[in-house]
């Protein structure tokens, strides 16, 4: 919504500029065909004209340039233009540059999680000296289990990137079981991209042989990509034109990289994505919302900083949902732990509230809004979702 109310205030602006260029260009092309037409009457009279004439000329041109000024009312199309102008700056520096500190709300949170979120962060970027640095200033007890791992498949990481993929395997080896039960192939695409890189920088004796060796042991439980690596042997030195090009994108050392990297996270029981980035980047795409809401709410601060509830909905991504949640049918409100769904008797949902009011006063229960079925309160069950 702030994007559209920012390009509609610019294509003002922008009709503005282009009436008071038209009405500009006009004016300037006036006045020059007025001055031409004078300096070439001047000239074009005789040598004995009288100096009364030239003066009458110049008279002339005074007049039609006085006319064309009054006419072409370019003082007021240019004040459009810079009306129009300051009150785009000011929407711009309204929207782009807010005040976000009016969204924040003094509320209690543990320093301590924060910090660690943040060590964490730092831990998954390899930045390890930064994270040492905040475990010191803020006196947190160092994860030095986590520090260890993270640090280990960095190590592996950068070798991957060298395209070494022995520290990767061994890895591997040690953590078989657990990925085993997850249903990784890291190893089989660890041996592939080996085996690819055999096929274009060595010959296709080496990765045949390397084949042999190490791909022929997943062949019972991925015969079909085995089978479309070998047939790729066919195409050694060309592979960007045969078939089987897609077996081989440009990028494939990168994506192993990522896929080293989720299964590491996977196997350690931690997202895939960075969550401190995670939640950065949802707080920026629901910011508009806060800072609106605060401005509303402005005149009743203290019930602002009341409130347990965020009393708007806040658009954001579906990449930033992670749970499922329910929305009462009835109350069109989302339930929450002091307002659960609950399950009725007939198989429907409804909110926890929704059916406290239907069944008041009623000792006989109440009547499925979705169906004739008759419930009561204790019949329904709280749902957990």
């Amino acid at each position: 919504m702030e994007l559209s109310t920012i390009q509609d205030s610019f294509e003002r602006v922008s009709k503005k500029q282009k009436v008071s260029s038209s009405k500009s260009q006009e004016l300037i092309e006036q006045v020059s065909h007025e001055v031409e037409q004078a300096l070439a009457n001047i000239l074009s009279a005789s040598d004995s004209a009288a100096p009364a004439d030239q003066k009458s000329i110049l008279t002339e041109l005074k007049a039609k340039l006085a006319a064309i000024s009054s006419n072409n009312n370019l003082e007021g199309s240019q004040r459009e233009l810079s009306i129009a102008l300051n009150k785009h700056q000011k929407l711009l520096e309204k929207m782009l540059n807010p005040d976000i500190s009016k969204s924040y709300r003094n509320v209690d949170f543990d320093t301590s999680i924060l910090n660690q979120i943040i060590i964490n962060h730092f831990y998954r970027e390899g930045q390890f000296d930064t994270a040492d640095c905040l475990i010191k200033e803020a006196s947190e007890p160092e994860p030095i289990s986590l520090r260890l791992q993270f640090q280990e498949i960095h190590q592996i990481l950068e070798a991957v990137k060298s395209k070494n993929i022995e520290p990767a395997l061994n890895w591997v080896s040690a953590n078989r079981g657990k990925l085993k039960d997850s249903g990784s192939d890291l190893e089989l695409k660890l041996h592939k991209s080996q085996f690819i890189d055999a096929m274009q920088n060595q010959t296709p004796l080496d990765a045949l042989k390397y084949a042999r060796s190490y791909l022929s042991p997943f062949a019972s439980r991925h015969m079909k990509e085995v089978q479309k690596l070998m047939a790729s042997l066919c195409w050694a030195g060309k592979l960007d034109t045969c078939p089987y090009a897609p077996l081989v994108p440009p990028n494939h050392w990168e994506k192993l990289v990522d896929d080293l990297m989720k299964t590491f996270c996977d196997s350690i029981g931690q997202s895939f994505r960075n969550p401190l980035k995670v939640a950065v980047a949802a707080g920026i795409q629901g910011l508009p919302t806060f800072l609106k809401m605060a401005e509303v709410m402005a005149p009743r601060k203290e019930e602002w900083h009341a409130m347990k509830q965020f009393p708007a909905e806040v658009e954001i991504g579906k990449e930033f949902q992670f749970h499922s949640f329910f929305v009462c049918p009835v109350s069109r409100e989302q339930g929450s732990e002091e307002n659960p769904p609950m399950l009725l008797p007939c198989g429907h949902m409804l909110c926890m509230q929704t059916i406290h009011k239907m069944s008041k006063g009623n000792t006989r229960g109440f009547k499925c809004p979705y169906c004739p079925r008759d419930a009561s309160v204790a019949q329904c069950k709280e749902l957990h979702i």
